[in-house]
């Protein structure tokens, strides 16, 4: 008799799937202690690998030696090239709406021009595309001028940050900071909802490119990808409400307001994690060390403390501590990139990596290299006058 994995009672029907076994992921898992790991390692650990270090590890499953990483760089730098009527294309689009817009639009484009319609070569492409291709949206959407050549000899995040027409941009810092990121923003499991989104999209055997547009919908939303850009607009109002020296106790009665009040307190929680989540940490202590006096600072700082203690005055709330989101859009304004239109793609260019990686071992390796089936869920129908409400 196979063995049982989970047990669905009527209970579990409209819950989000939340907890379903639909598969295997063999790049990142999320220990509710350890936080995200990566192929075993913890993520906090390796976040001074470098983006390709850390991309080898998941790409192929084990550190890379110094002479594979090095043909992994220059494959990475081969593939890098844009096709200029495809980048032609993306200044034509409206740049009205959020910038995820823009990029999922982008991203159907590329398609168009970049596809080879083989999976595991479209995932290396797009992994080495993806800086060039999110550097023309951000620069078109925000009108900062035209995109300067890729040089993607420079490195991964360094080619991006140099692409980006950041206004009085300081190289270093917006290097520095785009790495930390980039990195712990890899891959979060096969469950979250833009990579289950991703991986049943090219489960139809739609091309790499399209499974990825529908992945960064996904990602586009206040509940996903979104959240980040949401927890800084949060730390902005409560410092135009109470002022970057202000006390734990006013911090801590201005939250207790906002939650009389229904309001939501972003940037905590979390649906596995049951401590502060490392990734968090990790920010926490780059702005510490790196930019204490920043208002933003100061104050992620005090909602580290107070918002966790008042959080856990509610008995239902099983994570009160702040996640990666809390203090990610802290750390890039402190940096220099001060643009929170912007995280949500960024994001995007981080995120891409483990879910092309998840496509390809769906759609060329699992089930002795048949791929997955077709995802389809059963639904059970029922009028709706007897759903009980």
């Amino acid at each position: 008799m196979s063995e049982v994995l989970f047990e669905i009672t009527k209970d579990n029907l409209e819950t989000g799937l939340r907890g379903y076994p639909c598969g295997y992921c063999t790049t990142s898992f999320v220990d509710p202690i350890k936080g995200v790991t990566y192929v075993g390692k913890p993520v906090d650990e390796i976040v001074d690998w470098g983006p390709e270090k850390v991309m080898y590890l998941l790409y192929a499953g084990k550190e890379g030696s110094e002479q594979e990483l090095q043909a992994f760089k220059q494959e990475l730098i081969k593939r890098s090239t844009c096709s200029s009527d495809m980048l032609e294309y993306i200044q034509k689009l409206p740049r009205e709406g959020h910038s995820m817009k823009l990029l999922c639009a982008a991203m159907l484009i590329a398609g168009m021009f970049e596809t080879t319609n083989d999976y595991r070569q479209d995932c290396l492409n797009l992994i080495a595309k993806m800086p060039v291709i999110v550097a023309h949206v951000i620069n078109y959407h925000a009108g900062w001028g035209e995109t300067p050549p890729s040089k993607p000899e420079l490195g991964y995040m360094e080619n991006f940050a140099h692409m980006l027409n950041v206004p009085q941009k300081t190289f270093p810092r917006l290097t520095e900071v785009f790495k930390i990121f980039n990195i712990l923003h890899y891959d979060h499991g096969g469950g979250n909802l833009s990579t289950f989104v991703g991986k049943a999209t090219a489960s139809g055997l739609e091309d790499m490119y399209g499974s990825i547009t529908s992945a960064l919908a996904a990602l586009a939303g206040p509940r996903h990808g979104k959240a980040n850009q949401d927890s800084l607009e949060f730390v902005e109002k409560m410092l135009k409400e109470i002022g970057p020296e202000s006390s734990e106790e006013k911090v801590e009665k201005l939250l207790h307001q906002k939650l009389a009040n229904n309001e939501l307190i972003y940037g905590f929680g979390h649906a596995v994690l049951r401590v502060e989540d490392p990734r968090a940490i990790v920010f926490y202590d780059y702005v510490h060390k790196n930019y204490p006096q920043h208002p933003y600072v100061k104050m992620t700082s005090l909602l580290r403390t107070v918002g966790t203690k008042v959080l856990k005055e509610n008995p239902k709330i099983s994570n009160p501590f702040p996640n990666v989101d809390a203090i990610s859009g802290t750390a890039l304004s402190a940096a220099g990139f001060p643009y929170p239109e912007y995280f949500t793609v960024l994001f995007s260019l981080s995120r891409i990596v483990g879910i092309a990686i998840q496509i390809v071992y769906e759609r060329c390796e699992a089930r002795e290299g048949k791929g997955t089936p077709i995802v389809r869920p059963k639904y059970i129908y029922k009028p709706r006058n007897e759903i009980k409400k």
